[in-house]
């Protein structure tokens, strides 16, 4: 179990990492991007948990920026406490600048505060882990995880970034944004995944049927060949901000069956308990956003618009 670990762990850095490079497009008619401060901020991006320290050539790599760029913005990072220059090695770490940036955002989250106890309860329960997620640009980033009591298998922590295309947790984001901002989300994913658009829009197109249907969706092996779990959407208690739960474990440790069967119906609770624990909570920051689409009686979506022609 400790190899399935270490290639969970590494194949989520190269994705996320494939997934989220230089914001290409971003700028191209929007007068109001400042390129260089995006390319900074890949620069911090092109960091993943448990990975340790980078160096110039590795993060050239990541973010397709060209070696002298990087070299600039590191140097202006350290300067800033962004990055740590690790001499001996010739090498950057992140720095405490950035942990209280990081700080600062999560701990004023209402929906991180109400989903600690539940999806703690759910993942003991299970025997699996669980975890609440964000948009992270085209990827999903973990606000909270839980583990069960003898997962050794999964260890995703808060930070770690996942495909939105091609997991549980994604795809339910997905499908509880407004028709602009899903289509949006989709073009990008498009683009990214051109040589297997066919594959990963059926995914998404089997996953929003099941959302429709039962409030949760099912994968299997899609992202990762070991890995299987179900995705619940999850919107704040006033509608105007979206995140999406899972459940997860090994493909040895569960059936589809039960996937189906159990452990969507539990997560879809979850979803529920944690939007009335925010609503039961004072609000540290109000929401901004676009609102989402209302809930049927039912606890599902009305049916979407088709997706967009591709």
């Amino acid at each position: 179990m400790g190899n399935v670990s270490h290639l969970v762990t590494r194949t989520a850095a190269f994705q996320s990492s494939i997934e989220n490079g230089l914001a290409e497009g971003s700028s191209s008619k929007d007068r109001q991007f400042v390129t260089a401060l995006a390319r900074g901020l890949d620069i911090l991006r092109a960091f993943h948990a448990g990975e340790g320290m980078l160096g110039n050539q590795e993060i050239a790599h990541r973010t397709g920026l060209p070696k002298p760029t990087v070299a600039r913005l590191t140097h202006t990072l350290t300067e800033l406490g962004y990055l740590n220059y690790i001499r001996r090695f010739r090498k950057y770490e992140l720095g405490a600048s950035v942990l209280a940036l990081g700080y600062a955002a999560i701990s004023s989250m209402d929906v991180r505060r109400a989903s600690r106890q539940p999806l703690e309860q759910l993942a003991h329960a299970l025997n699996a882990s669980t975890a609440l997620g964000g948009r992270d640009r085209h990827s999903m980033i973990y606000l909270e995880a839980c583990r069960g009591p003898s997962v050794v298998a999964i260890t995703h922590d808060v930070g770690t970034r996942v495909p939105m295309a091609s997991t549980a947790m994604g795809r339910a984001y997905l499908f509880t944004l407004p028709d602009v901002d899903r289509n949006k989300q989709i073009d990008a994913i498009r683009r990214r995944w051109r040589d297997d658009w066919t594959k990963v829009k059926a995914g998404l197109e089997r996953s929003f049927k099941e959302l429709t249907d039962r409030g949760f969706c099912v994968t299997w092996g899609e992202w990762l060949p070991e890995l299987c779990g179900v995705g619940a959407p999850l919107r704040n208690s006033d509608g105007t901000a979206a995140y999406a739960v899972n459940a997860s474990a090994p493909i040895y440790q569960i059936s589809r069956d039960r996937l189906e069967a159990d452990w969507g119906p539990r997560l879809v609770k979850v979803a529920r308990d944690i939007r009335t624990g925010m609503a039961a909570q004072p609000s540290i920051t109000a929401s901004a956003g676009p609102a989402l689409r209302p809930m049927m009686a039912n606890g599902h979506r009305p049916p979407m618009s088709a997706m967009a022609r591709r």
